[in-house]
């Protein structure tokens, strides 16, 4: 018995849509590069539930006959190519003729299209791949199609699409390749009837800041060069919009996204040493060369392309960025003719100079003891004023007095002490360790040493920098750093006001305004609760900017049009991720950016900031997981001092 069949082509459609039709966005792609291909000046897109339930695309292009109309759903109908040869000179964005009959096989499908030569136009309807009408309509110049009900006949497909803000935000990512693609072409998108983006015909680096905003296009550097392989164009951001995330990162080839992490190199290549590390660039580039050498038949959604000389497309590709970099103000320049107060002395014969003085005390001699300052000597004061008797059992820490340097103290904790005791009548210098006396005889640390004569847990502080502090903790020698230090206690308490939505709030002077792009946008009217529970007060100004009132106490108003900018970026990447996840990762950037702002804190502030990270539920490891203390037990130091 037989055993192989043709498939139908219901069947063989629904099998290529799998390829063709991943998600949404993969149909929004795929009908915006038609309306390209369509020579359109005007293309406009509306979605609503992320795509799901509709997407419109109209463009005003040239449109179709009555038989054209029909026949672009059979498989394989295109009138981009005829012949294999062809396959190697495409100008055009499609050329399989597998998008519209897989769009169609998956959804509910109306067409409505006219030529401008013609008075009416053709309305073609298709449902789940089935020819249901055709027949002549009233309609403008160009194609407009409506896709309804995304795989309602694929359940299985249907059920693994995501929510329907992470399915708009993957549309709006292809809507932007895509206009990016043509600055030439006015584009708008709408999300469920409401404007998101509106792009009038523009420059290049106009629609770049139209699509990701102003403040992103000021400060991009242009790339331009021309070689016998290849020419590329576009731009590259300054060093100091690098992030650590950056979505925007564009490779386009004869006005074609594609994505390419050997080229991406590249790029990060030529900002070597200039970007601080695990940052990186936004950059724009554009590659223009001959069709013949490049091969876009690679895969259906035509993103992965294959080079003939991938080698050297790579060396011109980074030689190009580093170009830019080196040439237009990467490196600041003194601008001798502006600055008045800059003063360079010139060498003039005979002319009389002076040695300049080094401050030295010619009469110094280390080995006076009087002599010595109190830097040299390290001295050290009590908490509160008072010389300590050194006896078992007690624990005395010290503050490093105010004119003392830190640098010797950082390396370890081998310091001595040059404080004296008191007792018996005597005063003798000793060398003390920094958390407690232990008997030169004894083995083993006794009971008796280990207790700690204070009203509370915690000791008092010792000084070793801005950044470190020594305290004790219920017997062990703690070293802690401040800083982050504050951002787990900003942490935990910015999850605490996420999860009760007990914001608190401080109130700016004068709004603070800051420019976003329009998806941007959208999503800080996404995330609007968030920011609220997170002390962000603010209200739309515009189409792409809002004005911040208020925000949280902690943040500098200085880094605010960055922090809300990463928020943003965090928010978008972890749609998809279980709220309370979202919120702890929302929460550790915003205490990230908190600690960078903090001033240095007096020896008052750091004791209460101590009090407060003991008392949290992790005072190990900040939320990046970096440790922020270094714990020494008494009985690790007991057997450090055996003898």
């Amino acid at each position: 018995m037989d055993k192989i069949r043709v498939l139908s082509d219901g069947v063989a459609n629904q099998i290529a849509a799998g390829e063709v039709v991943g998600r949404p966005a993969s149909v929004v792609k795929e009908l915006m590069e038609n309306a390209v291909d369509a020579g359109s000046s005007s293309i406009t897109v509306n979605f609503k539930e992320g795509g799901r339930s509709l997407i419109q695309v109209v463009d005003n292009g040239c449109g179709m006959s009555e038989n054209d109309a029909r026949l672009a759903f059979e498989r394989h109908a295109t009138s981009k190519i005829q012949t294999t040869e062809d396959l190697y000179r495409l100008s055009t964005f499609g050329f399989r003729g597998e998008a519209l009959p897989s769009i169609a096989s998956v959804s509910e499908v109306e067409l409505r299209t006219r030529p401008c030569d013609r008075e009416l136009g053709t309305r073609v309807v298709i449902q789940g791949g089935h020819f249901v009408e055709q027949g002549p309509v009233q309609t403008p110049q160009g194609t407009q199609i409506w896709v309804k009900n995304l795989f309602y006949n694929v359940p299985a497909r249907r059920k693994f699409l995501k929510e329907p803000h992470v399915e708009a935000r993957h549309l709006t990512a292809e809507f932007q390749r895509v206009a990016l693609c043509n600055p030439h072409i006015a584009f708008s998108l709408y999300n469920n009837d409401n404007p998101v983006y509106s792009l009038p015909k523009a420059n290049l680096r106009q629609r770049i800041a139209g699509v990701h905003g102003k403040p992103l296009a000021n400060h991009l550097l242009e790339v331009s060069v021309d070689t016998s392989i290849v020419r590329i164009e576009g731009f590259v951001g300054h060093p100091s919009v690098a992030r650590k995330t950056n979505k925007e990162q564009y490779f386009f080839v004869n006005g074609r996204y594609f994505r390419s992490p050997y080229f991406h190199k590249a790029v990060l290549k030529a900002y070597e040493k200039v970007i601080a590390p695990e940052t990186q660039p936004p950059y724009f580039l554009y590659l223009t060369l001959d069709s013949d050498r490049i091969d876009v038949n690679v895969h259906p959604s035509k993103t992965e392309i294959k080079f003939d000389d991938e080698q050297a497309m790579w060396q011109i590709l980074n030689a190009a960025v580093r170009e830019s970099l080196g040439k237009l103000g990467v490196v600041p320049l003194m601008d001798f003719e502006m600055d008045p107060s800059l003063d360079i002395p010139v060498y003039k014969e005979n002319t009389p100079y002076k040695i300049p003085e080094t401050g030295a005390n010619p009469a110094f001699n280390p080995f006076v003891e009087e002599q010595k300052t109190m830097s040299e000597r390290r001295s050290f004061t009590a908490p509160r004023g008072n010389t300590p008797k050194v006896q078992p059992g007690w624990q005395a820490l010290y503050e490093v007095d105010s004119s003392v340097g830190s640098d010797s103290l950082e390396t370890g904790l081998g310091v001595e002490l040059g404080a004296k005791t008191e007792g018996a009548g005597s005063s003798e210098a000793f060398d003390a360790s920094l958390i407690e006396f232990i008997d030169e005889g004894a083995s083993e640390p006794q009971q008796g040493m280990l207790e700690i004569e204070a009203e509370r847990a915690m000791g008092g502080l010792l000084r070793l920098s801005d950044r470190w502090y020594a305290t004790s903790w219920e017997g062990n020698l703690v070293i802690v750093d401040v800083d982050r230090a504050y951002e787990r206690v900003l942490y935990e308490r910015y999850v605490r006001m996420l999860g009760n939505n007990a914001a608190v709030s401080q109130q700016l002077l004068f709004p603070e305004r800051i420019e976003l792009a329009a998806d941007d946008l959208e999503i800080v009217r996404t995330m609007s609760d968030e920011l609220q529970s997170l002390g962000f007060e603010w209200r739309v100004a515009g189409e792409e900017a809002i004005e911040v009132t208020g925000m949280a106490p902690e943040l500098s108003v200085r880094l605010l049009g960055e922090t809300l900018r990463e928020l943003i970026e965090r928010f978008r990447e972890d749609t998809a991720a279980p709220r309370t996840e979202r919120l702890q990762r929302l929460a550790a950037l915003l205490a990230r950016q908190g600690a960078a702002s903090h001033q240095t804190m007096n020896e008052t502030a750091v004791e209460t900031l101590l009090e407060e990270l003991f008392g949290c539920e992790n005072r190990n490891y900040t939320p990046q997981g970096q440790p922020i203390v270094v714990w020494i037990s008494s009985a690790e130091l007991a057997q450090r001092f055996k003898s």
